[in-house]
């Protein structure tokens, strides 16, 4: 779309140059890196590069064509125009523009900030990494192996109190095939998520829910445990075993966040934490 939006512009100034009579030559640039000259601003180089950033490697490679190139510089100078000529009607200091910059301001900070969190982080992870604090090593995840050989596959429902909870678990015990109904009716679980099963390892899921799961039949109904999203009831509906060579990258995913979990932990002796939690 953008080329096309170029390619217009080349053809509505190609039209009207056509019908104008001809100017005099361009004075040189005073600087060799200046494309173009819009009343007391200036185009250059760095200009158009800072503008190729943001397009895609279609229009970049058109707008480094020869009429690309000039189709380019004339949609600046389109724009430094409007630009100037705004400053001259001094909408720069109206209300509006300056509520609509201090709007964008406060956005742009946050996103800084938030990328500046992040970005530390990620740095604390790749030093732990890096120390081989988080390393896992083949025998580390060969024993793990020998211990939780399988994957478990549940169904859960989440009811937003005990009580009812207590009902629906009931109901459920002496008739599973109810499973649907109860689901549709007291679930409060995220839509997107209604009717879907969650294949897991021990050390992938919620562990209480992993260990009810783990000590339960196929086919069997267990709750409720509660968790901060509510109280779950789960239906185990298979457990299957697992190659060395499926569950190999998953075991030393789960042992790397198991490591990272012990040194957040260890911090907590250093940064003492308060969680206020309602619930």
């Amino acid at each position: 779309m953008r080329k096309v939006f170029l390619f217009s512009i080349f053809c509505v100034l190609f039209a009207a140059a056509c019908k104008k009579p001809a100017e005099a030559p361009a004075p040189a640039p005073a600087e060799p890196n200046v494309v173009a000259k819009v009343g007391p601003a200036v185009i250059t180089e760095q200009d158009l590069e800072d503008k190729l950033i943001f397009m895609t490697p279609e229009d970049k490679d058109f707008a480094q064509t020869s009429i690309g190139r000039i189709n380019f510089i004339n949609a600046l100078v389109r724009e430094k125009l409007a630009e100037l000529a705004a400053k001259d009607a001094k909408l720069d200091e109206s209300d509006a523009y300056l509520s609509t910059l201090e709007d964008k301001r406060a956005q742009l900070k946050e996103v800084y900030e938030d990328f500046a969190q992040q970005t530390l982080i990620r740095s604390w992870y790749n030093q732990l990494e890096e120390s081989g604090t988080t390393a896992v090593t083949e025998q580390e995840i060969k024993d793990y192996f020998d211990k939780y050989p399988y994957e478990m596959t549940i169904k859960q429902l989440i009811i937003p109190n005990a009580e009812t909870a207590d009902q629906v678990l009931r109901t459920l015990k002496a008739s599973p095939s109810r499973w649907k109904t109860m689901e549709k009716q007291y679930s409060v679980a995220p839509e997107s998520t209604r009717g879907k099963e969650f294949s897991f390892m021990p050390g992938e899921f919620i562990p209480e829910i992993e260990v009810i799961a783990a000590n339960s039949p196929s086919g069997s109904v267990q709750g409720f445990i509660k968790t901060s999203q509510g109280f779950h009831i789960i239906m185990k509906t298979r457990e299957k075993r697992l190659s060395f060579k499926d569950a190999k990258e998953r075991i030393e995913q789960i042992l790397r966040m198991q490591k990272e979990d012990a040194a957040l932990n260890a911090l907590k002796n250093k940064y003492e934490v308060f969680v206020y939690e309602k619930n």
